[in-house]
Order: structure tokens, then C-alpha cells, then sequence
């Protein structure tokens, strides 16, 4: 009975702590966890930073579609801000922080009687944006509203980092 007690306390002396495979395991575990995550976190920050430009034009979309309204559904009448000025009472064209922004008229793309774009360009790597990175947002007009979609544009832009 002595002798059994005796190997008792000595196997439980033995194991006091883990095993290298055990913390090899361990650390092999984190690694891929990390290397999943630390991509999907820069994409999830630089898609936030994209947010608050793309939520400071909202305004200038609703501008653009009271004119559209006004003018009878005619988007070319809503081209630059005078115009919308003049129909709507629109004081300004937003400027958000590290982004150019181009709309209507001034866009690359000059607006119809049915589309308009604006068009955002990320500036030299301002406030942690892509540079060069450029989304596009074409509205066009159906029978009671403007639907905008967006497409991007650039080699470091995609919709991950910019959520369009």
C-alpha cells in the first residue's frame, strides 16, 4: 500500500507544467489565427476610414435628387452646383478630408439626362486611403428615385478596403 502511494506522488511530481509539443501546438494555433485576422482587420480599418467621406456626400445625392425632382427628372440640369443652388438651395459642395471630389459636370464622366457621377479620389495617402484609389458613384434616375451604385477603381482599391 506504502509502495503504491509512493508511485502516486512521484507521477504526480513528473507533471508539472506542458509538454514543448503541447506549447509548439499552441503557438501554431495563434499564428494562423493571426494570419487570418491582422488582413481582415487593415481592410475593416481602412473600409472605416472610407466611411465618413462616403457619408459627407450624402447630402450633395440628396441635393441631387430634390433637383432631379424640380427639374422634372432631367439630371443634366443638376450638374453643378449653381444649378443645384438654384433648384434646391444647395449652399456648397462638401469637401471631405483626403478624398477629391468631382461631381456632374466636373466629373469625368458628364451627366445625362437619366445618370450623373460623382467621383472620389483618395489623395496621396491621406488619412490612411489608398492613393489613387478612386470610387465612383453613378447615380441614375428611375421613375421616382435615384439609385446609386458604386464601382472602384485603382490597384489598391477594392471593395474589401472600401465597402462599394
Amino acid at each position: 500500500m506504502q509502495r503504491v502511494q509512493q508511485l502516486k506522488k512521484l507521477g504526480r511530481r513528473v507533471q508539472k507544467g506542458f509538454t514543448l509539443i503541447e506549447l509548439m501546438i499552441v503557438v501554431a494555433i495563434i499564428g494562423i489565427l493571426a494570419a487570418i485576422a491582422i488582413p481582415q482587420y487593415q481592410d475593416y480599418v481602412t473600409r472605416s476610414r472610407w466611411s465618413s467621406p462616403l457619408t459627407e456626400i450624402a447630402p450633395l445625392k440628396q441635393a441631387i435628387a430634390q433637383c432631379a425632382q424640380v427639374s422634372g427628372g432631367n439630371l443634366t440640369a443638376c450638374g453643378t452646383l449653381a444649378q443645384l443652388t438654384a433648384a434646391t438651395g444647395y449652399p456648397a459642395v462638401p469637401a471631405p478630408a483626403g478624398v477629391t471630389l468631382l461631381f456632374g459636370a466636373g466629373a469625368p464622366t458628364a451627366p445625362t439626362a437619366t445618370t450623373t457621377t460623382i467621383e472620389l479620389t483618395a489623395a496621396a495617402n491621406n488619412l490612411g486611403l489608398a492613393n489613387g484609389c478612386v470610387v465612383t458613384l453613378t447615380g441614375t434616375a428611375n421613375a421616382n428615385s435615384i439609385v446609386w451604385t458604386g464601382v472602384t477603381t485603382g490597384a489598391t482599391c477594392t471593395r474589401a478596403q472600401t465597402g462599394i
